[in-house]
Protein backbone atom coordinates (compact mmCIF):
# COMPACT_ATOMS: atom_id res chain seq x y z
CA UNK A 1 0.00 0.00 0.00
CA UNK A 2 1.19 3.52 -0.80
CA UNK A 3 2.71 4.94 2.39
CA UNK A 4 1.06 8.34 1.80
CA UNK A 5 -2.39 6.76 1.74
CA UNK A 6 -1.58 4.58 4.75
CA UNK A 7 -0.48 7.59 6.83
CA UNK A 8 -3.56 9.56 5.75
CA UNK A 9 -5.85 6.71 6.79
CA UNK A 10 -4.00 6.39 10.12
CA UNK A 11 -4.46 10.08 10.88
CA UNK A 12 -8.23 9.82 10.27
CA UNK A 13 -8.90 6.53 12.06
CA UNK A 14 -6.26 6.44 14.79
CA UNK A 15 -7.81 5.68 18.21
CA UNK A 16 -5.40 8.18 19.76
CA UNK A 17 -6.83 11.07 17.71
CA UNK A 18 -8.31 13.99 19.57
CA UNK A 19 -12.02 13.35 20.15
CA UNK A 20 -13.05 16.79 18.90
CA UNK A 21 -11.19 16.33 15.62
CA UNK A 22 -12.76 12.90 15.11
CA UNK A 23 -16.21 14.31 15.67
CA UNK A 24 -15.66 17.19 13.27
CA UNK A 25 -14.37 14.75 10.67
CA UNK A 26 -17.41 12.54 11.22
CA UNK A 27 -19.70 15.53 10.80
CA UNK A 28 -17.92 16.31 7.52
CA UNK A 29 -18.49 12.76 6.24
CA UNK A 30 -22.17 12.83 7.27
CA UNK A 31 -22.62 16.24 5.65
CA UNK A 32 -21.17 15.05 2.37
CA UNK A 33 -23.30 11.90 2.49
CA UNK A 34 -26.53 13.81 3.19
CA UNK A 35 -25.79 16.37 0.50
CA UNK A 36 -25.10 13.71 -2.12
CA UNK A 37 -28.15 11.67 -1.11
CA UNK A 38 -30.40 14.74 -1.22
CA UNK A 39 -29.09 15.68 -4.66
CA UNK A 40 -29.70 12.20 -6.06
CA UNK A 41 -33.22 11.93 -4.60
CA UNK A 42 -34.35 15.41 -5.65
CA UNK A 43 -32.89 15.15 -9.16
CA UNK A 44 -34.43 11.70 -9.59
CA UNK A 45 -37.83 13.11 -8.63
CA UNK A 46 -37.41 16.07 -11.01
CA UNK A 47 -36.37 13.64 -13.75
CA UNK A 48 -39.48 11.61 -12.97
CA UNK A 49 -41.73 14.65 -13.32
CA UNK A 50 -39.99 15.65 -16.55
CA UNK A 51 -40.48 12.21 -18.10
CA UNK A 52 -44.09 12.03 -16.88
CA UNK A 53 -44.93 15.41 -18.42
CA UNK A 54 -43.03 14.52 -21.61
CA UNK A 55 -44.80 11.18 -21.98
CA UNK A 56 -48.16 12.83 -21.32
CA UNK A 57 -47.53 15.56 -23.90
CA UNK A 58 -46.22 13.25 -26.62
CA UNK A 59 -49.37 11.19 -26.23
CA UNK A 60 -51.03 13.88 -28.38
CA UNK A 61 -47.99 15.78 -29.65
CA UNK A 62 -46.00 13.93 -32.34
CA UNK A 63 -42.36 13.00 -31.89
CA UNK A 64 -41.57 15.17 -34.92
CA UNK A 65 -43.84 17.53 -36.84
CA UNK A 66 -43.15 18.79 -40.34
CA UNK A 67 -45.04 22.03 -40.91
CA UNK A 68 -45.43 24.26 -43.92
CA UNK A 69 -44.04 27.78 -43.82
CA UNK A 70 -46.78 28.83 -46.24
CA UNK A 71 -50.07 30.03 -44.79
CA UNK A 72 -52.22 27.70 -46.88
CA UNK A 73 -50.16 24.60 -46.17
CA UNK A 74 -48.88 22.25 -48.87
CA UNK A 75 -50.31 19.67 -51.23
CA UNK A 76 -47.46 17.16 -51.63
CA UNK A 77 -48.25 15.17 -48.47
CA UNK A 78 -47.77 11.73 -50.05
CA UNK A 79 -44.21 12.43 -51.19
CA UNK A 80 -43.34 13.93 -47.81
CA UNK A 81 -44.75 10.89 -46.00
CA UNK A 82 -42.79 8.55 -48.29
CA UNK A 83 -39.58 10.50 -47.63
CA UNK A 84 -40.14 10.38 -43.86
CA UNK A 85 -40.84 6.64 -43.83
CA UNK A 86 -37.57 5.99 -45.65
CA UNK A 87 -35.70 6.76 -42.41
CA UNK A 88 -35.23 3.67 -40.25
CA UNK A 89 -36.27 5.44 -37.04
CA UNK A 90 -39.66 6.61 -38.36
CA UNK A 91 -42.45 4.25 -37.29
CA UNK A 92 -45.41 6.11 -38.79
CA UNK A 93 -46.17 9.30 -40.69
CA UNK A 94 -49.62 10.87 -41.04
CA UNK A 95 -50.86 14.09 -42.60
CA UNK A 96 -53.06 16.45 -40.61
CA UNK A 97 -55.07 19.66 -40.89
CA UNK A 98 -55.47 21.92 -37.87
CA UNK A 99 -57.46 25.06 -37.21
CA UNK A 100 -59.91 26.73 -34.84
CA UNK A 101 -63.69 26.42 -35.14
CA UNK A 102 -66.81 27.18 -33.15
CA UNK A 103 -68.37 24.07 -31.61
CA UNK A 104 -72.18 24.40 -31.63
CA UNK A 105 -74.56 22.07 -29.83
CA UNK A 106 -78.17 21.88 -28.67
CA UNK A 107 -77.49 20.40 -25.22
CA UNK A 108 -78.10 22.01 -21.85
CA UNK A 109 -74.42 22.42 -21.08
CA UNK A 110 -72.25 25.51 -21.25
CA UNK A 111 -72.39 27.97 -24.11
CA UNK A 112 -70.81 27.19 -27.47
CA UNK A 113 -67.04 27.00 -27.36
CA UNK A 114 -64.11 27.65 -29.71
CA UNK A 115 -62.00 24.51 -30.04
CA UNK A 116 -58.88 23.44 -31.90
CA UNK A 117 -59.97 20.98 -34.56
CA UNK A 118 -57.46 18.52 -35.98
CA UNK A 119 -58.20 16.48 -39.06
CA UNK A 120 -56.41 13.12 -39.12
CA UNK A 121 -56.28 10.15 -41.47
CA UNK A 122 -56.73 6.44 -40.78
CA UNK A 123 -53.12 5.92 -39.66
CA UNK A 124 -53.60 8.24 -36.66
CA UNK A 125 -55.72 5.75 -34.69
CA UNK A 126 -53.59 2.67 -35.41
CA UNK A 127 -50.91 3.29 -32.76
CA UNK A 128 -50.75 1.77 -29.30
CA UNK A 129 -50.35 5.15 -27.64
CA UNK A 130 -51.73 8.65 -28.08
CA UNK A 131 -55.27 9.98 -28.22
CA UNK A 132 -56.79 6.86 -29.79
CA UNK A 133 -55.50 4.67 -26.96
CA UNK A 134 -56.79 7.20 -24.38
CA UNK A 135 -60.38 7.16 -25.64
CA UNK A 136 -62.24 6.06 -22.51
CA UNK A 137 -65.84 6.45 -23.74
CA UNK A 138 -66.94 5.18 -27.12
CA UNK A 139 -64.19 4.65 -29.66
CA UNK A 140 -61.86 6.71 -31.79
CA UNK A 141 -63.89 6.74 -35.00
CA UNK A 142 -64.02 9.80 -37.23
CA UNK A 143 -65.23 7.99 -40.36
CA UNK A 144 -68.51 8.71 -42.12
CA UNK A 145 -71.33 6.37 -41.05
CA UNK A 146 -74.82 6.62 -42.58
CA UNK A 147 -73.81 9.85 -44.24
CA UNK A 148 -72.72 11.57 -41.02
CA UNK A 149 -69.01 12.08 -40.12
CA UNK A 150 -67.74 11.37 -36.62
CA UNK A 151 -65.98 13.56 -34.11
CA UNK A 152 -63.90 12.65 -31.05
CA UNK A 153 -63.31 15.21 -28.32
CA UNK A 154 -61.90 15.52 -24.81
CA UNK A 155 -63.90 13.99 -21.99
CA UNK A 156 -63.85 17.17 -19.93
CA UNK A 157 -65.22 19.13 -22.87
CA UNK A 158 -67.88 16.50 -23.55
CA UNK A 159 -69.01 16.40 -19.92
CA UNK A 160 -69.12 20.20 -19.73
CA UNK A 161 -71.33 20.37 -22.82
CA UNK A 162 -73.33 17.28 -21.75
CA UNK A 163 -72.31 15.34 -24.84
CA UNK A 164 -71.83 11.59 -25.08
CA UNK A 165 -71.07 9.00 -27.77
CA UNK A 166 -74.22 7.10 -26.97
CA UNK A 167 -74.57 3.38 -26.51
CA UNK A 168 -77.35 0.86 -26.15
CA UNK A 169 -80.65 2.60 -26.79
CA UNK A 170 -79.19 6.08 -26.27
CA UNK A 171 -78.34 8.03 -29.41
CA UNK A 172 -75.01 9.75 -29.85
CA UNK A 173 -74.91 13.50 -29.38
CA UNK A 174 -74.63 15.67 -32.45
CA UNK A 175 -72.66 18.89 -32.82
CA UNK A 176 -71.81 21.35 -35.54
CA UNK A 177 -68.55 23.10 -36.41
CA UNK A 178 -68.35 26.59 -37.84
CA UNK A 179 -64.94 27.66 -39.14
CA UNK A 180 -63.57 31.14 -39.79
CA UNK A 181 -63.64 30.69 -43.61
CA UNK A 182 -67.34 29.73 -43.37
CA UNK A 183 -68.10 32.80 -41.27
CA UNK A 184 -66.30 34.96 -43.82
CA UNK A 185 -68.38 33.50 -46.65
CA UNK A 186 -71.56 34.15 -44.67
CA UNK A 187 -70.89 37.88 -44.70
CA UNK A 188 -69.26 38.29 -48.11
CA UNK A 189 -71.33 36.11 -50.47
CA UNK A 190 -74.61 34.30 -50.82
CA UNK A 191 -74.27 30.74 -49.56
CA UNK A 192 -75.77 27.93 -51.58
CA UNK A 193 -75.41 25.47 -48.69
CA UNK A 194 -75.33 25.62 -44.90
CA UNK A 195 -72.03 26.89 -43.42
CA UNK A 196 -72.44 24.48 -40.50
CA UNK A 197 -70.92 21.04 -40.76
CA UNK A 198 -72.75 18.42 -38.69
CA UNK A 199 -70.88 15.71 -36.76
CA UNK A 200 -71.78 12.78 -34.53
CA UNK A 201 -69.90 12.32 -31.24
CA UNK A 202 -68.23 8.90 -31.43
CA UNK A 203 -65.76 9.00 -28.54
CA UNK A 204 -64.35 10.95 -25.61
CA UNK A 205 -60.64 10.78 -24.74
CA UNK A 206 -59.01 11.62 -21.43
CA UNK A 207 -55.52 13.10 -21.31
CA UNK A 208 -54.29 16.37 -19.81
CA UNK A 209 -57.02 18.76 -18.61
CA UNK A 210 -56.13 21.76 -20.79
CA UNK A 211 -55.91 19.56 -23.90
CA UNK A 212 -59.15 17.73 -23.14
CA UNK A 213 -61.10 20.97 -22.88
CA UNK A 214 -59.91 22.50 -26.14
CA UNK A 215 -59.27 19.79 -28.77
CA UNK A 216 -61.44 17.75 -31.10
CA UNK A 217 -60.59 15.31 -33.91
CA UNK A 218 -62.35 14.75 -37.21
CA UNK A 219 -61.53 13.05 -40.50
CA UNK A 220 -58.79 14.62 -42.63
CA UNK A 221 -61.09 15.14 -45.62
CA UNK A 222 -63.77 16.72 -43.45
CA UNK A 223 -61.20 19.11 -41.98
CA UNK A 224 -60.04 20.11 -45.46
CA UNK A 225 -63.64 20.96 -46.39
CA UNK A 226 -64.27 22.68 -43.02
CA UNK A 227 -61.31 25.02 -43.44
CA UNK A 228 -61.64 25.33 -47.24
CA UNK A 229 -58.14 23.97 -47.85
CA UNK A 230 -58.86 21.87 -50.92
CA UNK A 231 -56.25 19.11 -51.03
CA UNK A 232 -53.77 21.00 -48.89
CA UNK A 233 -52.68 19.85 -45.40
CA UNK A 234 -51.13 21.72 -42.48
CA UNK A 235 -48.26 19.28 -42.01
CA UNK A 236 -47.10 15.73 -41.39
CA UNK A 237 -46.68 14.14 -37.95
CA UNK A 238 -44.07 11.47 -37.31
CA UNK A 239 -43.74 8.88 -34.57
CA UNK A 240 -40.38 7.24 -33.99
CA UNK A 241 -39.24 3.90 -32.65
CA UNK A 242 -36.94 5.74 -30.20
CA UNK A 243 -38.04 9.11 -28.85
CA UNK A 244 -34.45 10.04 -27.99
CA UNK A 245 -33.53 9.97 -31.70
CA UNK A 246 -35.81 12.92 -32.49
CA UNK A 247 -32.98 15.44 -32.86
CA UNK A 248 -31.04 13.14 -35.21
CA UNK A 249 -34.11 12.57 -37.40
CA UNK A 250 -34.85 16.30 -37.38
CA UNK A 251 -31.30 17.05 -38.60
CA UNK A 252 -31.72 14.48 -41.38
CA UNK A 253 -35.05 15.99 -42.45
CA UNK A 254 -33.61 19.49 -42.54
CA UNK A 255 -30.99 18.27 -45.01
CA UNK A 256 -33.61 16.57 -47.20
CA UNK A 257 -36.34 19.23 -47.13
CA UNK A 258 -36.54 22.65 -48.75
CA UNK A 259 -35.88 24.98 -45.81
CA UNK A 260 -37.81 27.79 -47.52
CA UNK A 261 -41.03 25.69 -47.54
CA UNK A 262 -40.83 23.30 -44.59
CA UNK A 263 -39.75 23.28 -40.97
CA UNK A 264 -39.17 20.22 -38.78
CA UNK A 265 -40.00 20.48 -35.08
CA UNK A 266 -39.26 17.87 -32.40
CA UNK A 267 -41.44 17.10 -29.39
CA UNK A 268 -39.14 19.39 -27.39
CA UNK A 269 -39.62 22.28 -29.83
CA UNK A 270 -43.41 21.98 -29.64
CA UNK A 271 -43.42 22.62 -25.87
CA UNK A 272 -40.05 24.32 -25.57
CA UNK A 273 -41.00 26.94 -22.97
CA UNK A 274 -42.38 24.30 -20.59
CA UNK A 275 -39.42 21.95 -20.98
CA UNK A 276 -36.95 24.83 -20.57
CA UNK A 277 -38.60 25.85 -17.30
CA UNK A 278 -38.41 22.27 -15.98
CA UNK A 279 -34.72 21.99 -16.89
CA UNK A 280 -34.02 25.38 -15.29
CA UNK A 281 -35.80 24.15 -12.16
CA UNK A 282 -33.57 21.07 -12.10
CA UNK A 283 -30.45 23.23 -12.49
CA UNK A 284 -31.55 25.59 -9.71
CA UNK A 285 -32.34 22.73 -7.34
CA UNK A 286 -28.92 21.22 -8.04
CA UNK A 287 -27.13 24.46 -7.16
CA UNK A 288 -29.10 24.94 -3.94
CA UNK A 289 -28.61 21.38 -2.71
CA UNK A 290 -24.94 21.49 -3.67
CA UNK A 291 -24.55 24.06 -0.89
CA UNK A 292 -24.97 21.20 1.61
CA UNK A 293 -21.84 19.57 0.21
CA UNK A 294 -20.05 22.94 0.17
CA UNK A 295 -20.82 23.47 3.88
CA UNK A 296 -19.50 19.98 4.60
CA UNK A 297 -16.36 20.89 2.66
CA UNK A 298 -15.80 23.86 4.98
CA UNK A 299 -15.93 21.41 7.88
CA UNK A 300 -13.25 19.38 6.12
CA UNK A 301 -11.03 22.47 6.00
CA UNK A 302 -11.42 22.94 9.75
CA UNK A 303 -10.92 19.30 10.73
CA UNK A 304 -7.86 18.80 8.53
CA UNK A 305 -6.33 22.05 9.72
CA UNK A 306 -6.68 20.83 13.30
CA UNK A 307 -5.05 17.52 12.31
CA UNK A 308 -2.13 19.44 10.76
CA UNK A 309 -1.67 21.39 14.01
CA UNK A 310 -1.87 18.23 16.08
CA UNK A 311 0.49 16.25 13.83
CA UNK A 312 3.10 18.97 13.26
CA UNK A 313 5.74 16.89 15.09
CA UNK A 314 4.96 13.87 12.87
CA UNK A 315 5.16 16.06 9.78
CA UNK A 316 8.50 17.44 10.96
CA UNK A 317 9.80 13.90 11.47
CA UNK A 318 8.65 12.91 7.97
CA UNK A 319 10.38 15.94 6.49
CA UNK A 320 13.59 15.08 8.44
CA UNK A 321 13.43 11.54 7.02
CA UNK A 322 13.52 12.98 3.52
CA UNK A 323 9.82 13.12 2.59
CA UNK A 324 9.38 15.98 0.15
CA UNK A 325 6.92 18.83 0.55
CA UNK A 326 4.98 17.43 -2.40
CA UNK A 327 4.51 14.07 -0.71
CA UNK A 328 3.47 15.70 2.56
CA UNK A 329 0.88 17.66 0.61
CA UNK A 330 -0.34 14.42 -0.97
CA UNK A 331 -0.81 12.83 2.47
CA UNK A 332 -3.35 15.45 3.49
CA UNK A 333 -4.94 15.58 0.06
CA UNK A 334 -5.43 11.83 0.46
CA UNK A 335 -7.29 12.52 3.70
CA UNK A 336 -9.70 14.76 1.81
CA UNK A 337 -10.06 12.07 -0.84
CA UNK A 338 -10.81 9.46 1.84
CA UNK A 339 -13.49 11.66 3.39
CA UNK A 340 -14.95 12.25 -0.08
CA UNK A 341 -14.95 8.56 -1.01
CA UNK A 342 -16.64 7.51 2.23
CA UNK A 343 -19.11 10.41 2.28
CA UNK A 344 -19.94 10.38 -1.43
CA UNK A 345 -20.12 6.57 -1.49
CA UNK A 346 -22.51 6.49 1.46
CA UNK A 347 -24.55 9.32 -0.05
CA UNK A 348 -24.83 7.62 -3.44
CA UNK A 349 -25.90 4.38 -1.80
CA UNK A 350 -28.46 6.11 0.43
CA UNK A 351 -29.81 8.25 -2.41
CA UNK A 352 -30.21 5.28 -4.76
CA UNK A 353 -31.88 3.23 -2.01
CA UNK A 354 -34.43 5.97 -1.22
CA UNK A 355 -35.11 6.55 -4.92
CA UNK A 356 -35.59 2.84 -5.57
CA UNK A 357 -37.94 2.42 -2.61
CA UNK A 358 -40.06 5.37 -3.76
CA UNK A 359 -40.14 4.09 -7.33
CA UNK A 360 -41.04 0.53 -6.30
CA UNK A 361 -43.44 1.15 -3.40
CA UNK A 362 -44.55 4.82 -3.84
CA UNK A 363 -44.28 5.51 -0.12
CA UNK A 364 -44.50 9.30 -0.44
CA UNK A 365 -47.83 10.31 -2.03
CA UNK A 366 -48.56 13.59 -3.77
CA UNK A 367 -50.68 16.05 -1.77
CA UNK A 368 -54.23 16.23 -3.17
CA UNK A 369 -53.35 13.39 -5.54
CA UNK A 370 -56.98 13.16 -6.66
CA UNK A 371 -56.46 16.11 -9.02
CA UNK A 372 -53.36 14.55 -10.64
CA UNK A 373 -52.87 11.69 -13.07
CA UNK A 374 -50.34 10.14 -10.65
CA UNK A 375 -50.72 9.40 -6.96
CA UNK A 376 -47.08 9.52 -5.77
CA UNK A 377 -43.87 11.36 -6.57
CA UNK A 378 -42.43 9.87 -9.77
CA UNK A 379 -38.78 8.79 -9.78
CA UNK A 380 -36.38 8.30 -12.68
CA UNK A 381 -32.72 7.59 -11.90
CA UNK A 382 -30.27 8.93 -14.49
CA UNK A 383 -26.86 7.38 -14.06
CA UNK A 384 -25.20 10.40 -15.66
CA UNK A 385 -26.58 12.56 -12.84
CA UNK A 386 -25.36 10.05 -10.24
CA UNK A 387 -21.86 10.05 -11.73
CA UNK A 388 -21.69 13.86 -11.93
CA UNK A 389 -22.91 14.27 -8.34
CA UNK A 390 -20.39 11.74 -7.01
CA UNK A 391 -17.53 13.26 -8.99
CA UNK A 392 -18.47 16.79 -7.86
CA UNK A 393 -18.53 15.70 -4.20
CA UNK A 394 -15.09 14.09 -4.51
CA UNK A 395 -13.70 17.20 -6.18
CA UNK A 396 -15.05 19.50 -3.44
CA UNK A 397 -13.61 17.28 -0.70
CA UNK A 398 -10.16 17.18 -2.32
CA UNK A 399 -10.30 20.91 -3.02
CA UNK A 400 -11.21 21.56 0.64
CA UNK A 401 -8.12 19.62 1.70
CA UNK A 402 -5.77 21.76 -0.41
CA UNK A 403 -5.31 24.56 2.14
CA UNK A 404 -4.51 22.25 5.12
CA UNK A 405 -2.23 20.22 2.85
CA UNK A 406 -0.36 23.37 1.81
CA UNK A 407 0.07 24.37 5.46
CA UNK A 408 1.41 20.93 6.30
CA UNK A 409 3.89 20.97 3.42
CA UNK A 410 5.22 24.35 4.62
CA UNK A 411 6.26 22.95 8.04
CA UNK A 412 10.04 22.78 8.44
CA UNK A 413 11.59 19.97 10.57
CA UNK A 414 13.52 22.33 12.86
CA UNK A 415 10.50 24.54 13.50
CA UNK A 416 8.28 21.52 14.25
CA UNK A 417 10.75 20.11 16.80
CA UNK A 418 11.34 23.54 18.33
CA UNK A 419 7.60 24.20 18.70
CA UNK A 420 7.13 20.76 20.23
CA UNK A 421 9.83 21.39 22.74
Amino acid sequence: MNYRFMIARRYLTSPRSVSLISRITGISVVGVALGVAALIVVLSVLNGFFEFVRDMLVSYDPHIRIVSLEERGFESADSLIALSLSHEQVKSATAYVEGKAMLLHEGAGDVNKVVIVRGVDDGFSSGEDGVAASTTMGQFDVSRVDGRPGIVMGRRLGERLLLSPGGGSAEASRVALLSAPAIERMYTRVLQSSPFRQFEVRGLFQLEAVFDESHAFIDLGEAQRLFSMGRHVSGVELRLHDLDQAEAVKAWLQEELDETRFEAQTWYDLQKSLYDVMRLEKFGASLILLLIVVVAAFNIVGSLTMIVIEKRRDVGALRAMGVSKRNVRKIFLSEGLLIGVVGAGAGVGLGLLISWVQKAYQLVPLPDAGSFLISAYPVSIHWVDVFIIGAMALFLCVAAAYYPASRASAIEPAEALKMDG
